[in-house]
């Protein structure tokens, strides 16, 4: 692959610089001469070379339209083997579990048709249980830049495979960290989603109440644009949601770092993590407050120490009574300690789970996000083979209470240690901050060493699953001018450009700041005037009109294909003063001239 990120693979792609025939060529050779463990199962080229034509008469086919139509087209990836995709087994990393998969996961599904290209399945910590990346009989899959590093786990080959090139992007799954603990120590992107928010149908359960189907991407753009792919409901699936997104926040972040860290020991992670913080302390649009790690601590703990484990034991019940030997000594060992615990005690720590939730809430209540760092510490293999449950309970202290406290996270590189390895930091936030964190992930990517991405994902909130309502803008609110924000604060998207019907006229009216225009319907020597129209969720359309300055107001606009939405107008005492600038056909005309 010549290009790491999906929007520069995609230009070289639709230029005809790089045919989709020798891009997968060129990715089956590469495969060959990198770490053979990353995979388990892989597509042939024959294939490949099929689909690879196939997408080649859809591109025929589509036209300019081609990336509408199919938003991933030609982009390679792969999925962790514990994710289903027909024709091809499903392991868990564990040969005599295997089954051929019938049909593709949901998630799979929609990226095939959305245009990308599958090549293969990556390997796993057995079950995905683990946070290391060791415990699989098909190789411990080693860090992609420091082979004597653990890659993390569980979703071990999925972080490699886009850290060393071979895909753009891949799916792993997430229940206590593993889309996050390998993104942080191989230098990619890992955005683990709301519950519910990515279908787990196709998916073997590690603890099904908890499981997220997570994205590993290089940038964080990429990793959005999969996700509006992904993010569909699921009515096939008991725990698919229809999450309601929290709007971005454009002018200022309100920040929660823990009052005191945990490294165990490993002072280059804790330099690092202090390295970002003096970075991101001096952004003026970033207010940062410390909250006790106490209440995230205790919640993450009874992951593997509380009844949980019993929910790992459900997901292979069968299996795990009828072939224990098959099973790693590891994974088994932690899977029989499902048995010590009965319904007494799961309802005792459920509840327990409930009141510690309450009081994170409590203490994030009045932050944006809380961030920390991806992982404590960044163990070798041989550290891990000698202490596997010790070492592996430590990388999970930032990790483990997210999911068990229903909240979205996305991992992101930032200040390496001394040592030239990449650490990592999480953004973590409520389900439904899905939206926020990646905003905010990708204006901070331009802090260390990557693009700001913020504009292009502000403007991309995931489709609305939730009433909306249409908004016609003509000035000040209009994409890129100064008060734009209050609608992508609010969740807007921009659907169209568009003009009013023949019927109005518009005025710069005079002393407002900022500037602004004046739409007014009137019955004689109406023009169109040049608008957007952006939907915003109906929740969120109070507050923005409640924002709304006189004279204008929010009332109803006629479109030139004769709809009625909700636009601005302007009182008739506001054009006092006002000139007349109709003439110009739109607010951005009008202001280029002048």
């Amino acid at each position: 692959m010549t290009a790491n990120t999906i929007n520069s693979l995609q230009t070289s792609i639709i230029s005809g610089e790089l045919p989709l025939s020798r891009l997968v060529k060129d990715i089956g050779r590469k495969i060959d001469q990198q770490q053979p463990e990353i995979w388990i199962h892989r597509v042939c080229e024959a294939d490949l070379l099929d689909r690879a034509a196939e997408l080649d008469a859809l591109a025929q086919q589509y036209g300019n339209a081609l990336l509408k139509a199919l938003p991933l087209y030609g982009v390679p990836f792969a999925v962790k083997d514990n994710i289903d995709v027909a024709g091809l087994p499903t392991t868990a990393a564990c040969a005599e579990f295997s089954y051929l998969a019938q049909q593709d996961a949901f998630v799979v599904r929609r990226l095939l048709d959305a245009g990308a290209i599958l090549i293969g399945k990556t390997n796993l910590d057995q079950f995905a249980t683990g946070l290391v990346g060791v415990r699989s009989p098909y190789g411990i899959v080693r860090n992609a830049i420091d082979p004597r590093r653990v890659a993390g786990g569980s979703s071990s080959g999925s972080a490699v495979a886009v850290a060393t090139g071979l895909v753009a992007f891949s799916l792993g799954t997430d229940t206590a960290g593993s889309g996050r603990i390998p993104a942080g120590f191989n230098g990619v992107v890992g955005l683990k989603p709301s519950r519910g928010l990515f279908s787990g149908s196709g998916v073997v359960p590690a603890c099904m109440t908890l499981d997220c189907v997570s994205i590993f991407a290089t940038d964080v753009a990429g990793a959005w644009q999969v996700a509006q792919v992904m993010a569909a409901y699921d009515d096939q699936d008991g725990r698919s949601r229809r999450v309601a997104m929290a709007p971005v926040r454009r002018r200022h972040r309100r920040v929660a770092i823990p009052a005191d860290c945990e490294f165990f020991g490993d002072q280059q992670a804790a330099d690092a993590f202090a390295a970002a913080l003096d970075t991101l302390r001096r952004q003026p649009d970033i207010i940062f407050s410390k909250v006790p790690f106490a209440v995230f601590a205790e919640a993450a703990a009874l992951l593997y120490e509380g009844p949980w484990v019993a929910e790992r034991r459900v997901a292979i019940d069968d299996f795990y009574r009828n072939r224990p030997e098959a099973i790693h000594p590891v994974v088994r060992g932690i899977i029989a300690n499902g048995d010590k615990f009965s319904a007494a005690q799961a309802f005792s720590s459920r509840y327990r789970l409930d009141d510690l939730t309450r009081q994170a809430q409590r203490l994030l209540a009045e932050t944006d996000l809380l961030l920390v760092p991806t992982a404590p510490c960044m163990p070798t293999i041989d550290e891990v083979l000698a202490e596997p449950v010790r070492v592996n309970a430590q990388l999970g202290y930032y990790t483990n209470f997210v999911n068990l406290m229903d909240m979205a996270a996305l991992a992101m590189p930032a200040t390496p240690r001394a040592d030239g390895l990449p650490a990592g930091i999480t953004l973590i936030g409520p389900a439904g901050a899905d939206h926020l964190l990646a905003e905010t992930a990708a204006a901070w990517q331009g802090l260390f060493n990557g693009a700001d991405q913020s504009d292009v994902i502000s403007a991309q909130p995931l489709t609305f699953n939730e009433p909306i309502v249409e908004v016609a803008v003509v000035g000040a609110h209009l994409q890129g001018e100064p008060l734009n924000w209050q609608l992508i604060e609010g969740g807007a998207r921009k659907m169209a450009e568009t003009t009013t019907a023949p019927a109005y006229r518009l005025y710069a009216l005079s002393g407002t700041k900022p500037a602004k225009p004046g739409l007014v319907r009137v019955a004689e020597q109406g023009e169109s005037i040049a608008l957007e129209l952006w939907q915003m969720p109906l929740r969120h359309f109070g507050s923005f009109v409640a924002a709304v300055p006189p004279p204008l107001g929010i009332g109803t606009v006629e479109l030139a294909d004769g709809r009625l939405v909700k636009g601005f107008i302007c009182e008739p005492a506001g054009l006092t003063n006002a000139v007349d600038i109709t003439a110009f056909k739109g607010w951005r005309a009008y202001r280029a001239a002048v």
